[in-house]
């Protein structure tokens, strides 16, 4: 897959965490905020069946005993205090030691490097889970953010295929799998699980991961399509 290379820009150090301007993750609260996205999420995992997480609402553990992961964030539509999100992608790296529901999250962001400002720190809000709403459980479960950066974050949707790629950072591709209908692929629905209702199963083809000291690869591990419709908390 090609990929124009653009200079790496403004890549914070480890110690400021996730940008000057939010909170240090140890005193991380919520300020609720207006926001919304609507798009798809999808990821793979170190799970070598489906991800146990789904059906368990995070209370089961990882097939591994800990969940690495990547994730990728296509936002069709979406805003932060009034500014635009449509259109933008991000990417995430995350590191569960256990349960999910257990936290202890270790989280790295990548955010389009076609944000504005106020876009950027908006993403990073939302994402960390400071913003409140859908995200805000993140406030609880993630201890550490160990890193954000602008970057040029590459999603292609195609069929029944997704792939990001981050530089040398993060290359994921993943297939859904085929069901008995050929035009519906397996998948769990009317969950309650924390990213939407429907989750459509798939596996990884070719993923690496390769930064923050993390050497990942994925290929034939459990993946995971699912659209989302986030919001901040009602008023």
């Amino acid at each position: 897959m090609a990929v124009n290379r653009k200079p790496e820009a403004d890549r914070l150090p480890i110690s400021q965490r996730i940008d000057s301007r939010m909170p240090n993750p140890g005193r991380r609260g919520m300020t609720p905020t207006d926001w919304a996205i609507k798009g798809e999420l999808f990821l793979n995992c170190s799970c070598t069946v489906f991800c146990p997480c789904v059906v368990s609402l995070g209370a089961h553990p990882p097939t591994e005993g800990h969940c690495h992961a990547w994730m990728a964030i296509a936002i069709d539509e979406g805003h932060y205090e009034g500014e635009d999100l449509s259109g933008l992608n991000v990417g995430l790296l995350v590191d569960i030691p256990g349960r999910m529901g257990e936290g202890n999250w270790k989280v790295a962001a990548y955010v389009d490097e076609r944000a504005s400002g106020k876009a950027y720190n908006g993403i990073l809000q939302i994402f960390s889970g400071a913003a409140g709403g859908t995200t805000g459980l993140f406030t609880m479960l993630v201890s550490e953010i160990i890193g954000a950066e602008r970057a040029p974050v590459e999603i292609v949707r195609d069929g029944n295929k997704r792939s990001i790629m981050i530089g040398r950072k993060i290359q994921g591709e993943i297939e859904m799998l085929a069901g008995k209908d050929k035009a519906h692929p397996v998948m769990v629905s009317n969950s309650k699980y924390w990213m939407g209702p429907d989750i459509i199963a798939a596996k990884g083809l070719k993923s690496k991961v390769r930064d923050y000291g993390r050497v990942w690869d994925f290929d034939g591990m459990s993946a995971e399509i699912c659209p989302i419709d986030w919001k901040g908390p009602k008023p």
